[in-house]
């Protein structure tokens, strides 16, 4: 199944598309795709998407969850990706949080910092939380996913490495979290781990890769995660890129106003940004 939220920034409602593709509106049988429905799969069950209004004209499309308590970054997690950052291969897995304020829609604009001069794109698989918990069993790990989305996990470089401090301040500006397009049902995706994954520039091929070669793979990592915190529904976990990311090219390319990114990951769907600077820059 895959699940939407659309309308207005800050005022989306729950949808579904059918298979024809057809955005259907759900807000009489939940709230948002969030929280309570993200937990309970139950009203799921037996639904007819032919029963559901039909949404009509283009809608923006929103993030594809909301009410997201945690965004969590991994980082290094392909490593071919760490060789072309001069980084080994950790021997536990890079985390950091995302601003929650960062999530954006899939089609939203990519704001350049004031400053900025080094910001970058990285094509990332999310895996969304249903069922919360802590000290989850890896073996029992993917029942506690509600779901996969994309992520583009945009960082501006010198923020995050070049100055003093934590990731977090590369990771976490506004409009560095674009989500969706749709939430796919884990019951949709049979194996997170075999997954094409890609993402142009301008046209350009800039990254192309596969979730199977990710060095921690996410039943891993959402038992490893909750060790140090509680999972709860709708969190996110952002799980690593694969090569080809900006600061990997020879010279070194980021992003501009202008620029136009676009990516994907298979059974996912696709985002596409443009790139803008942000007031008073």
């Amino acid at each position: 199944m895959r699940l939407v939220r659309y309308g207005e920034s800050g005022a989306e409602k729950p949808g579904m598309l059918d298979e024809d593709g057809v955005l259907r509106d759900l807000s009489g049988v939940v709230e948002d795709i969030a929280g309570a429905a993200l937990a309970d799969s139950g009203w799921r069950r037996g639904l007819d998407p032919a029963s559901l209004p039909r949404v009509t004209g283009r809608p923006r499309l929103g993030p594809c969850v909301g009410g997201t308590g945690k965004f969590i970054g991994i980082g290094l997690n392909y490593a071919d990706h760490a060789a072309e950052a001069g980084m080994e291969v950790p021997a536990e897995p890079v985390l950091f949080l995302k601003a929650t304020s960062a999530i954006s829609g899939p089609n939203d604009p990519i704001l350049l910092p004031r400053g900025s001069q080094k910001t970058d794109w990285e094509v990332e698989l999310g895996v969304v939380i249903g069922r919360g918990g802590k000290y989850i069993d890896e073996r029992e790990a993917l029942d506690h996913v509600a779901g996969y989305c994309v992520v583009n996990d945009v960082s501006e470089r010198a923020y995050q490495i070049e100055m003093a401090g934590q990731w977090a301040k590369g990771k976490g500006c506004d409009s560095f979290g674009p989500i969706g397009p749709w939430l796919v049902t884990a019951d949709s995706v049979p194996d997170p781990q075999n997954l094409r994954m890609w993402l142009e520039v301008n046209g350009r091929r800039m990254q192309e890769g596969s979730t199977k070669t990710m060095v921690y793979t996410v039943p891993f990592l959402v038992s490893y995660l909750s060790r140090f915190f509680s999972l709860q529904p709708g969190d996110i976990i952002t799980t690593g890129t694969p090569p080809g990311v900006g600061m990997g090219q020879k010279p070194p390319r980021y992003l501009r106003a202008g620029d136009v990114v676009r990516l994907g990951i298979e059974g996912l769907g696709e985002q596409r940004q443009e790139v803008v600077a942000e007031a008073g820059s």
